[in-house]
C-alpha cells in the first residue's frame, strides 16, 4: 500500500528568494551556517518527495521511518539542473559529477517541515558542477515530514510519499 501525503509545499519549481547572501546569513540559524572561507557555488531548489515506511522500531513501537528522499534540482529559471537522491544522500548533477556528505548540523523549521541542515561533502565523483563543493545547506524547507496517519501492525510494510522542497546552497572554498 502506498500513501500519498501533499503538504503545502508548491511543486513547481519556484525561484530561490531574493534576499542577498547576507541578508540570507542572517536569517539562517548558526548550528546550519557555513563556515567563513567558503563562497556560493550553486543555488538550486530541489522538489522533491520523501519515502517512508511503517515499520517496527529497535524499541518494539510502529513508526514511520525515513527511507530516501528523490528531488529535481531546478535552477532559478526552474531549469532542472541534476537530481538528489539516496540512500546515501547523493547530490548529482546534470553532467554526471555528484557529491554525498556527512550531516554536520540540523535546526527546526516549524511544524510540519523537513530541518534546515548543513552538510559536509565528501570530495566529487567526475568532473563538473559538483568539483570542489564543500559544504551543502538545506534552507527554506516545506513540507517533508513523517506522515500524520496510522503507522501500527496493520499497516506494517506500508510506505509513504510526502512531497516536499528545499533551497539547496553548494559552497565551495574560497
Amino acid at each position: 500500500m502506498t500513501l500519498h501525503h501533499l503538504t503545502r509545499a508548491t511543486l513547481a519549481a519556484t525561484l530561490i528568494a531574493s534576499s542577498s547572501h547576507a541578508a540570507l546569513a542572517d536569517m539562517t540559524p548558526a548550528d546550519v551556517q557555513v563556515p567563513d572561507g567558503n563562497a556560493v557555488a550553486l543555488e538550486t531548489v530541489g522538489v522533491g518527495a520523501i519515502t517512508y515506511m511503517c515499520e517496527m522500531n529497535d524499541d518494539d513501537t510502529m513508526a514511520w521511518v525515513f527511507k530516501g528522499p528523490h528531488a529535481a534540482l531546478n535552477d532559478s529559471d526552474g531549469s532542472q539542473v541534476g537530481s538528489y537522491y539516496g540512500p546515501p544522500a547523493t547530490w548529482e548533477a546534470l553532467d554526471g559529477s555528484k557529491v554525498t556528505g556527512t550531516q554536520l548540523a540540523t535546526a527546526a523549521n516549524g511544524d510540519g517541515n523537513i530541518p534546515l541542515q548543513l552538510v559536509e561533502a565528501n570530495p566529487a565523483e567526475g568532473e563538473g558542477a559538483m568539483t570542489g563543493v564543500s559544504y551543502i545547506q538545506r534552507l527554506n524547507t516545506q513540507g517533508g515530514v513523517a506522515p500524520d496517519v496510522a503507522c501500527d501492525m496493520d499497516h506494517d510494510g506500508a510506505t509513504a510519499v510526502v512531497t516536499y522542497q528545499a533551497d539547496y546552497i553548494f559552497w565551495s572554498a574560497e
